[in-house]
């Protein structure tokens, strides 16, 4: 059965960030993962985690006004230095979080930029941060996301990605493959999760529509969860998505696809 982390930005959200922790190891979660650390100082999430008694495994690079939708600024050539900035706090807290892997958002292609400027500024900043992070033996992970939810996201295919990956060249930078998006925008999720194995380090997980609970729309989850196991993924499987139920305890209340789809998946194929 596949190792499911919870992400503390989607899930337990009734609760105050540094109260999500606990919440999700009494849960049943062994890891979690969240978007952004960084507007708690970071040995209060440090002693969260420890408290807790969960593993962190991953969070995100600064992705610019984010209450303002900005998504990312990895591919804005004008903000280049506000990455590095951006980069070096990021390492600041994951040397204090023990952080094993940080994602980069792409951003949304700004206005009236070329695609082309875009792209080498997106590959330089990919560069620089996997070689930064690769010294002190942290991943850098990137990741495609659809242009339904995200309008304009630059990265938001599969392929394109990879072709991003290679011609940055580095042996620290992977992909993090996000089913719903991949869902989205492409399909053929087995076929792609088999192909590129040993360039995804990690995966995410909602339902479509919705992005609610897996179980909840048209992904088949009893049979990629079995799939991620015949193919020999040893990742952690990020729970990203929206509990159907927005209320207190709805969380937990929607936590039953835990049992359904890994223990007992012939209930769900039936």
């Amino acid at each position: 059965m596949p190792r499911f982390s919870a992400n503390l930005s989607m899930l337990f959200t009734e609760l105050p960030f540094l109260d999500r922790f606990d919440s999700a190891a009494r849960a049943g979660f062994e890891a979690v993962e969240f978007l952004f650390p960084y507007d708690h100082p970071a040995e209060e999430v440090a002693k969260a985690i420890k408290d807790s008694g969960v593993r962190l495994v991953l969070h995100n690079l600064p992705a610019g006004q984010w209450a303002a939708g900005e998504r990312g600024i990895a591919c804005h050539p004008d903000r280049v230095q506000e990455f590095c900035e951006g980069l070096n706090q990021a390492l600041d807290y994951a040397r204090v979080l023990g952080t094993p892997q940080i994602n980069c958002l792409a951003g949304i292609l700004p206005a009236g930029v070329d695609p082309t400027l875009a792209r080498a500024t997106l590959v330089s900043n990919l560069r620089h941060a996997s070689a930064i992070l690769g010294r002190k033996s942290v991943r850098l992970l990137m990741e495609p996301i659809n242009t339904y939810d995200i309008p304009g996201f630059f990265v938001n295919r599969t392929a394109q990605a990879l072709q991003i990956m290679d011609e940055v060249a580095s042996d620290n930078l992977f992909l993090q493959y996000d089913i719903y998006h991949a869902q989205r925008m492409e399909g053929e999720l087995s076929a792609t999760l088999q192909k590129h194995l040993a360039r995804i380090a990690h995966v995410q997980i909602a339902d479509t529509p919705g992005r609610h609970e897996p179980g909840t729309g048209e992904i088949h989850y009893a049979n990629i969860f079995q799939w991620l196991d015949k193919i020999g993924y040893s990742g952690w499987v990020g729970c990203e998505y929206k509990p159907r139920n927005a209320g207190p305890g709805g969380t937990e209340a929607g936590l039953d696809w835990l049992q359904t789809l890994t223990v007992n998946p012939q209930a769900y194929a039936a």
